[in-house]
Parts: C-alpha cells; structure tokens; sequence
C-alpha cells in the first residue's frame, strides 16, 4: 500500500541527473537549449536533479573514459529504482569519433545498461526531448513492475 502511494506521488515529476562521461559538451549544450524557454522540457514534468539519490533518469553524454568508469558505476548505483538511463549522442551510444582509443571504454552500455539511445553528433533539443519522453514511459512501466510485487 505504501508502494503505490510513494510511486503515485513520484509519477508526475521524473528527476533528471546529467552527467558528463568525458565528450566535447556538445550534447551538454543541446540539452541546456532543451531546458530553455523554446523548448521547455520541463513541461513534461522533467526538472534537473544535483544529486543521484533524487534522481529517476540519467543522461550521460560522452564516450566512457577510463578514469569515469567508476564514478558512473557509483552514480548508478546510487539512483533508486526504478531508474532509467539515456545515452546522450553518438559518443554516448557507440564511442563516436572517440570509438577503439586506449583510454575509452567506448559506449556506456559497455559499463551500465542503458535504456534509450539518442542519435546525433550531437542531437537536436527535440531528439532529446522526445528520447525523454520515451524514458519517462520506461520509467513509468518499470513503476508499475515496481508496485505489482
């Protein structure tokens, strides 16, 4: 009983965290524009989150270096589940340019699994608000799983 209330309060307001894996911040740029007024992600109840113990959704932009993989290992696992996680751009999802370097793990689901992937170098505002949207739905499945049991 006290699940449902909790996930039924929470359902309306998906965290944020973002996190830089070690990329040009060319994605970091794109989803501060997707923050903007223009596009105003925050009108599908998304808000920027500082910490990972308050946070629902991850976004990681970047190829994972070797020096961050540990961090992001760390910052995973202290989201609460049921938690969720956007590779931000072609870095994040495959490596990108950074792809087969000595110091690069390559994508990030080579260190966490990764939920949804967003194309570009770097993505569009809107292909970043709509891969949100695709894990706010995700997110929202993996509560009701959460609930059931």
């Amino acid at each position: 009983m006290i699940k449902k209330i909790f996930y039924k309060n929470r359902k309306k307001a998906p965290f944020i965290l973002r996190f830089n894996s070690g990329s040009c911040n060319g994605c970091d740029m794109e989803i501060t524009a997707a923050l903007s007024p223009r596009f105003d992600l925050e009108r599908y109840g998304a808000l920027l989150q500082t910490t990972p113990q308050n946070a629902d959704l991850l976004l990681a932009t970047g190829p994972v270096t070797l020096k961050e993989v540990k961090t992001l290992k760390k910052i995973y696992n202290q989201m609460p589940k049921p938690k969720c996680v956007v590779a931000v751009g072609s870095c994040g999802s495959t490596g990108g340019v950074f792809k087969g370097l000595y110091n690069v793990e390559d994508g990030i689901d080579n260190v966490i699994p990764v939920d949804v992937y967003i194309a570009g170098c770097p993505p569009r505002p809107d292909e970043i608000i709509d891969g949100i949207k695709k894990a706010i739905e995700i997110l929202e499945l993996k509560r009701k799983k959460n609930v059931k049991k």
